[in-house]
């Protein structure tokens, strides 16, 4: 049977979900000895920050909750400053905190998230999607190379060195 995915912004009553879905991801992080999430941010602050702002998104399967995502346009102040060089330097949407609920984990939507992330960015006529994860990430440096995202060099992002990578999208 074909599940109907869909994006949408996120609302203060989906809060409580989203934030029990960046917990599990804080602590699969954690299991996988990686460093990224395991010092208090992401917290429920920043989901009801993102939801406030209009940043949070959600992908919903069959309009259940499966990942959620901050996608932020043309405002990431880390991103000014690259070991690298950035593909281009017109208007982009950064994407940041995607998590996934473990009940959907293995079912590819990481990777649909970010077809539907570049559906999104062409909609707003913006030029690419810029994205940064930890050096040990391997989950989502494989969807970034999947997806034909470039790497850029690295920026300094919530006390560390992340791989930045970029997509041209129009």
């Amino acid at each position: 049977m074909n599940s109907e995915i869909k994006l949408r912004k996120a609302e203060i009553k989906d809060r409580d979900i989203i934030w029990n879905i960046i917990q599990q991801a804080i602590e699969r992080r954690r299991q996988d000895g990686s460093t990224q999430w395991q010092d208090g941010y992401p917290n429920l602050g920043t989901v009801e920050s993102d939801i406030t702002k209009g940043f949070g998104y959600v992908l919903t399967v069959d309009d259940e909750i499966a990942v959620y995502t901050a996608l932020i346009l043309n405002d990431e102040p880390a991103y000014s400053t690259i070991e690298g060089a950035w593909l281009s330097d017109g208007e982009f949407v950064v994407v940041h905190r995607v998590a996934v609920d473990e009940k959907f984990a293995g079912q590819g939507l990481a990777k649909k998230l970010f077809d539907h992330i570049e559906d999104f960015t062409r909609e707003q006529g913006i030029q690419s999607v810029k994205v940064d994860t930890n050096y040990d990430n391997i989950a989502m440096l494989k969807i970034l190379e999947n997806k034909g995202y470039s790497y850029c060099g690295e920026v300094f992002l919530a006390g560390g060195m992340r791989k930045a990578f970029e997509k041209i999208i129009i």
